[in-house]
């Protein structure tokens, strides 16, 4: 019953799939459509293709399980400051200006918004090496968990899933292009709705009811780093350990602000109002989605019996904590999460390499020609280097799990700190300041490469610090390590721009400028009628 119903699924899920990227490549003929999407993509579509980029296999499986064995009911702030902090306040502070100002400068990578933002191609050049080195692993931590997730149901080697996977997406895309994955991203972030909230019901009712489920893990003991035994740590408002719950929220949620991959929503948005629209429905979905992922996990303690979830050293293994939760569930509910988590999975995934595609071609490999590239040959590398990147993360992902290498696992972490860390200063600056110089980008992207390397030594157990001083807490995992370098990156910014030459005031009152244009409406035929 379940191996039929969860096959049923998949295959109309997929054939969904490239159904709609075979009917989008009459959007995908040159460099606008392909990436933007003509830059006339309406609020559903952008808010949701933002949401399901946001929100993958990681976050559902991964971070759900490990936040919320670690923090307990706390961890649902995690999701709740996605939804206020990584969607709201993103789209409210920087949806508009994106739009407006990518629009004039005829942007369409973050790359190429630092070129002429900045007058510079080697910040442009910096940027596109710092999106390639990062976006790889980013792509291979995708897959994480679906392994656990797939075990309950098929019994299939982990690499057949990572193919089917891969494989999938990149027909999708390389068809059919940005207005492919935006629509894709309707059908699948509606899926991950229906899933999130059929999941955690179910699990609440499997546990006696939200009371119930309450108070068993308020039974919970918890062991302080003093030492000393708390019970009720688990369920209580800030969990166990405020300060790195408050990291936790920090990297995941203001660390959308500086990635390409949500930023480049913005560049695709028809008009204003479509931005107001969106600013909503993405709040909403982030609400749903993000704070349902952290909510469930919050609940893992109760599982902490099942075998599923320690390895034979007695240590957690916090991709297999919400499959265990899963596994004793009705088969529509398992069958739903099975989809739910591959549309999680394939829509970041696919945001991701075309975002990557993107940036190589048009930042890259265009100016590096010694001919002028035509727009049908700017599309074919693009959808080459789609291919290329789908591989390469398959390639790691099953490394990592043949080989067992567990870096790669935590490289979201690692990446999305990275980029964040150099990009979100710069770009949020960018857009409001006239003051910001050149020299003030190249050191945040300098201190937040130096800060990923650091943690990256420390990782590998090369360097080590104190882990009862301040920099011991800074390096004590990537999610600390970024939020430094996103917050170091806003602080040196001003003051590197205070103390470097000013701008040439004319061309960046020319840049500005599209923030001072009158928007005309057109008048409703009927009402032209009227007037008559």
């Amino acid at each position: 019953m379940l191996i039929a119903l969860t096959s049923i699924l998949l295959v109309c899920f997929f054939s969904l799939m490239i159904f709609v990227g075979w009917r989008c490549k009459k959007h995908a003929t040159d460099v606008n459509g392909f990436v933007l999407g003509g830059r006339n993509v309406g609020p559903w579509l952008t808010a949701f293709a933002f949401g399901t980029s946001y929100f993958s296999a990681v976050i559902f499986v991964g971070y759900a399980g490990q936040f919320g064995w670690n923090f307990g009911l706390a961890s649902t702030w995690i999701g709740l400051g996605n939804a206020f902090i990584g969607s709201l306040l993103a789209w409210e502070i920087l949806g508009r200006r994106t739009r407006i100002m990518t629009r004039h400068l005829d942007t369409k990578t973050m790359p190429d918004f630092f070129e002429k933002r900045f007058g510079s191609k080697g910040l442009k050049i910096a940027a596109a090496f710092i999106v390639f080195v990062f976006m790889v692993p980013y792509t291979a931590s995708l897959y994480n968990g679906l392994s656990s997730l797939f075990n309950i149901v098929f019994d299939i080697p982990y690499w057949v899933v990572i193919a089917i996977m891969a494989v999938l997406t990149a027909i999708y895309v390389i068809f059919g292009g940005y207005m492919a994955t935006a629509i894709n991203d309707f059908i699948q972030g509606i899926i991950m709705l229906v899933g999130i909230v059929s999941v955690v019901l179910a699990v609440l009712a499997k546990n006696g009811g939200f009371s119930q489920a309450i108070a068993k893990l308020s039974a919970s003991e918890v062991v302080m780093a003093s030492g000393d035994k708390l019970n009720g740590g688990y369920a209580s408002f800030f969990g166990p350990d405020p300060l790195q719950l408050l990291f936790v929220v920090l990297l995941t949620s203001l660390g959308t602000w500086g990635l390409p991959q949500m930023i480049g929503k913005f560049y695709s948005i028809k008009n204003e109002d479509s931005i107001k629209k969106g600013t909503i429905i993405s709040t909403f979905f982030a609400i749903v989605v993000a704070g349902g992922c952290y909510f469930l996990g919050g609940f893992g303690r109760l599982f902490a019996d099942s075998p599923a979830i320690k390895m034979k050293d007695g240590k957690v293994l916090f991709d297999s904590i919400i499959p265990a939760m899963l596994s004793e569930l009705p088969a529509v509910i398992i069958s739903i999460v099975i989809v739910l988590v591959l549309a999680a999975s394939m829509s970041t995934l696919s945001s991701l390499v075309l975002t990557s595609s993107s940036t190589l071609t048009l930042d890259v490999i265009a100016p590096a020609s010694k001919e002028e590239m035509s727009e049908k040959k700017k599309v074919g590398i693009m959808r080459l280097f789609i291919i290329f990147f789908v591989l390469i993360s398959a390639v790691l992902a099953v490394l990592k799990d043949s080989l067992n290498i567990t870096f790669i696992a935590q490289m979201m972490g690692v990446s999305w700190g990275a980029m964040a860390g150099a990009f979100l200063a710069p770009f949020l600056y960018g857009l409001y300041s006239k003051r910001v110089t050149k020299p003030a980008v190249a050191v945040s992207f300098f201190f937040a490469i130096c800060m990923t390397i650091m943690q990256l030594l420390v990782s590998f157990k090369v360097l080590s610090f104190n882990p009862d001083t301040v920099i011991g807490y800074v390096f004590k995992s990537s999610i600390n390590s970024g939020v430094v370098s996103m917050v170091g990156g806003l602080i040196l910014v001003p003051i590197v721009s205070l103390i470097t030459k000013k701008p040439d005031a004319a061309k960046v009152d020319a840049m500005f400028a599209c923030y001072d244009q009158k928007v005309l409406t057109e008048v409703k035929m009927r009402e032209r009628l009227e007037e008559k």
